[in-house]
């Protein structure tokens, strides 16, 4: 199974890739962690990725590009993936399609405005993350969103493999959403 997730920052990709991978024994692939990951060991990469997120910009196509190929192209990919995080851009997705064109699903989770900001709240709180501490960098990425990524959701769509699924509630009600509408499409066994 290939998945992908699409939505805003703070819309649950993070929280419900996980749960895909798990349930369905694949690798789960985080371009946003990955690139925190590089941030923090201080990498090449993570030099030069830096000062993108804590702009809350999007990180340069080529830096981006070269992590996910890489990932995709480890052992623990081979039986499918969820991506989170990626591709943002039309030309990622592209892209993207050229290194995989075999998606099962595209994953859109649908989450009001001001549903948004109050979890980009929580998560400056509980994890710290440094792209969700700033007021005007949250409002900066939201933006970021609306004029890069959202029209991915159009794209998707035309392809046959976006599907909505309402991102509020808890964490285990959106679980359940997502699991019914997999379960469907997929071959694999779930846990």
């Amino acid at each position: 199974m290939r998945v992908l997730l699409l939505g805003a920052p703070g819309s649950g990709k993070g929280t419900q890739g996980e749960r895909i991978a798990n349930r369905y024994r694949i690798a789960h692939v985080s371009s946003g962690e990955l690139l925190r990951a590089h941030s923090r060991a201080g990498t090449e990469v993570g030099r030069a990725v830096r000062p993108y997120l804590a702009r809350g910009d999007l990180v340069p196509d080529e830096l981006v590009l070269s992590m996910i190929r890489a990932e995709l192209a480890t052992p623990a990919a081979a039986n499918g993936y969820v991506l989170d995080g990626f591709p943002r851009t039309l030309p990622q997705a592209r892209a993207a399609e050229e290194i995989d064109n075999a998606l099962d699903a595209v994953l859109f989770l649908d989450l009001p405005p001001a549903e948004l900001i109050a979890r980009l709240d929580k998560r400056a709180d509980r994890a710290g993350r440094v792209d969700d501490q700033e007021r005007s960098t949250v409002q900066h990425r939201l933006r970021v969103y609306e004029e890069r990524t959202r029209p991915l959701l159009d794209h998707y769509r035309q392809r046959g493999l976006l599907i909505r699924i309402d991102a509020a509630g808890s964490i285990d009600e959106v679980a359940e959403r997502i699991a019914t509408v997999l379960d469907r499409r997929s071959t694999l066994p779930a846990d």
